[in-house]
C-alpha cells in the first residue's frame, strides 16, 4: 500500500482532467494548502502572447502557502495532449500532476474516426521517500545518486498489478470486443524514460503533443520524460484480460520497476496470469532512434486551423540564430549542479519577466551573457537570458554529454524535430535532416552521448523557459530562458500584465495585486 506523502489535487491523485477545445479561455483558481510556495505550469500550452501565464520561476512569482491566485489562459491555436504539474520546489516528484486536453473544433475533421472512448493514462516513477528529504539529499554530493533509480512506476497514480495480491489498487481499463479506443499516453515521471505496450494489441499512433501524426502501427512504443502521445487501441482480441505494461529503458528492470495494469474486457472471465510480455531490449539505443525517427507530422490533416498543417512547414527556411547546448553536470563550489555549457542556472528572488517589465532586467540579469555556442572551461552559475530574434528562425543542437537519458522542453513554441545523431554535432549534420515532415512536439528525448537538432519559429514573444524535463537536471541548473521581443507596445502582439500580477523580490512592497480579470472580448 502506497502511505507515502503525495500531493493532490481537489483531493485527486492525479489531479483532475483541463477538458479544452481549440481557443478557449481556461481559468484556474490554485489554492495552496502546502506549507511552501507552489506555482503549476502547464506542458505545451504555448501560452500565446501571454507568457506572464506560463508558471514558472522566470515568469511568475510564487503563490504563497495559504493563499491562492488564478490562471487565465488561451488554448490559442492548440490541439493535443497535454499535462500540468508544478515547477517549483522539486513539487513533482510527489504528484500534484494531472491531464489535459485541447480537441478540435466540431468544424474541423479529426484524421480517425471517433474512438469508442478516450483514456489518459499517466505514467510516471515515484520514490517512497517524502520529496523535502528527496530535495535535500540532491544537494548533498554523498547522497546524490539516490535520486537516479525509483521505487515504482504508477499508473495513474496506482501501484503495479499483483496478481498475488486480493486488492484492487492497480489501474484497469475497460472495453468492449470490436471498438477503437484513444489512450493519451503521458510520462509524468522524473527521471526515466519508459516502454509502453498492451499484451497481443497493435496500437496505430495518431498524435503527439498537439501535432496529428501520420499514422503508424506498433507493437510498442518509447515515452520520455515529459512526452505526450495518442495511440488507438482496437479491442480485437479474445475476451480476457491483458497486461497493459510500461518498462524504464535504459535500466536493466525488474518487477519492482515494471508499470503494469490491466486492459479488461468487459465479458472477461479470464485473469492475467504467468509474465508481462517483453518489449524491446531497454538498451537498444538504434531501436529507440529509429522510431524517433518514424514519427513525423500528418502535412494534409487540419488540427487548430482547417488549413493543412502542412502548410507552415521547414522545408525552405533561412536559419536566423543557432544555439548549440550540452547538457552535462558539474560541481561549483563542492556542491553538485547540472549545467548547460558548464552554466548552472541561479534562481534570482524576483522573476525574469518582472524585472523585464518594470526595469528592463536591471539587477536581476544580463541579457546574453550565457554562450550559446561554447562550453566555458569550468562550472559556474549563472542567470541566463538569451535573446530569440521574433519571427526568425532558431536552430538547437541539443548535446547529450550524461551517461542516461535526458529529455528538453520549451515553453511557448513546438520544436520542429529534424535530426538525431551520434557524437559531435557540426553543420554537415543539416544534410541528414528531415525537413520535409519533422514532427512538431514541445518535448524532445536526447540520447547519452548524442545530439538532437530541432528548428523553432519565434513568433511568440515572451520570456520562455528552455529546460531539462529531468527534475532533478531542472532543479539543480539546466535550464535557460529565450527572451523574444516584440518593440511594438499593442497589446495584440504581447498581452500587458494581469490585474491580479503578483509582486515579489526586488517589487514585493511596490503595489498590491487586484482580482484575476474577466475573459476579455476576442480571447
Amino acid at each position: 500500500m502506497l502511505c507515502e506523502q503525495v500531493i493532490t489535487i481537489n483531493e485527486m491523485f492525479p489531479g483532475p482532467l483541463i477538458n479544452a477545445t481549440t481557443n478557449d479561455v481556461v481559468i484556474v483558481n490554485v489554492f495552496n494548502n502546502m506549507d511552501e510556495s507552489l506555482l503549476i505550469t502547464w506542458n505545451g500550452i504555448q501560452q500565446r502572447l501571454n507568457s506572464w501565464q506560463d508558471g514558472v520561476s522566470g515568469t511568475n512569482c510564487a503563490i504563497e502557502a495559504g493563499k491562492n491566485w488564478t490562471y487565465v489562459f488561451q488554448v490559442k491555436d492548440q490541439i493535443g495532449t497535454f499535462t500540468y504539474f508544478p515547477s517549483i520546489n522539486f513539487h513533482k516528484v510527489a504528484g500534484g500532476y494531472g491531464p489535459i486536453r485541447v480537441n478540435n473544433r466540431n468544424v474541423i475533421a479529426v484524421p480517425f474516426p471517433k474512438p469508442e472512448t478516450e483514456f489518459d493514462l499517466l505514467i510516471g516513477d515515484w520514490f517512497h521517500t517524502d520529496y523535502k528529504s528527496l530535495r535535500s539529499s540532491i544537494q548533498d554530493k554523498q547522497s546524490n545518486q539516490f535520486f537516479d533509480i525509483p521505487d515504482a512506476i504508477l499508473m495513474n497514480g496506482k501501484r503495479p498489478y499483483d496478481e498475488l495480491s486480493s486488492s484492487k489498487r492497480h489501474k484497469s481499463f475497460t472495453v468492449t470486443k470490436g471498438m477503437t479506443y484513444r489512450f493519451r499516453i503521458s510520462n509524468v515521471g522524473t527521471v526515466m524514460s519508459f516502454n509502453f505496450r498492451i499484451q497481443n494489441h497493435k496500437m496505430v499512433l495518431v498524435e503527439t503533443e498537439g501535432s496529428y501524426t501520420n499514422q503508424i502501427t506498433l507493437d510498442s512504443l518509447d515515452v520520455h520524460v515529459g512526452q505526450s502521445y495518442s495511440v488507438l487501441v482496437i479491442a480485437d482480441q479474445n475476451e480476457a484480460d491483458y497486461y497493459i505494461v510500461a518498462t524504464p529503458k535504459m535500466f536493466k528492470s525488474d518487477e519492482t520497476l515494471e508499470g503494469i495494469g490491466i486492459l479488461h474486457y468487459a465479458n472477461s472471465l479470464t485473469t492475467v496470469s504467468g509474465p508481462v510480455p517483453d518489449g524491446p531490449d531497454p538498451f537498444d539505443i538504434v531501436f529507440s532512434v529509429n522510431q524517433a525517427k518514424s514519427i513525423t507530422w500528418n502535412m494534409t490533416t487540419g488540427a487548430a486551423r482547417p488549413n493543412p498543417q502542412g502548410t507552415f512547414n521547414v522545408s525552405n527556411v533561412t536559419l536566423a540564430q543557432t544555439f548549440i547546448l550540452h547538457g552535462s553536470k558539474g560541481e561549483i563550489n563542492g556542491w553538485p549542479r547540472y549545467v548547460v555549457n558548464n552554466v548552472s542556472y541561479f534562481t534570482p528572488d524576483t522573476p525574469l519577466k518582472l524585472a523585464d517589465m518594470f526595469v528592463n532586467g536591471s539587477g536581476v540579469y544580463q541579457l546574453d551573457q550565457f554562450p550559446t555556442h561554447s562550453v566555458h572551461d569550468s562550472a559556474s552559475y549563472g542567470v541566463s537570458v538569451v535573446s530569440g530574434i521574433h519571427k526568425g528562425w532558431l536552430e538547437i543542437v541539443f548535446k547529450n554529454d550524461l551517461d542516461v537519458m535526458d529529455s528538453w522542453h520549451l515553453d511557448g513554441f513546438g520544436f520542429y524535430v529534424v535530426g538525431f545523431g551520434n557524437g559531435d554535432w557540426t553543420p554537415v549534420a543539416r544534410e541528414t535532416y528531415n525537413i520535409f515532415d519533422p514532427v512538431v512536439r514541445s518535448t524532445v528525448q536526447v540520447y547519452p552521448g548524442r545530439w538532437t537538432a530541432v528548428y523553432v519559429f519565434l513568433d511568440n514573444p515572451g520570456m520562455w523557459n528552455l529546460r531539462s524535463q529531468h527534475l532533478k537536471n531542472w532543479y539543480l541548473g539546466q535550464q535557460l530562458f529565450i527572451r523574444v521581443f516584440d518593440d511594438n507596445p499593442n497589446p495584440a502582439k504581447e498581452r500587458k500584465p494581469p490585474q491580479n500580477l503578483l509582486l515579489c523580490g526586488m517589487f514585493e512592497s511596490s503595489i498590491s495585486p487586484v482580482p484575476a480579470p474577466a475573459p476579455q472580448e476576442g480571447w
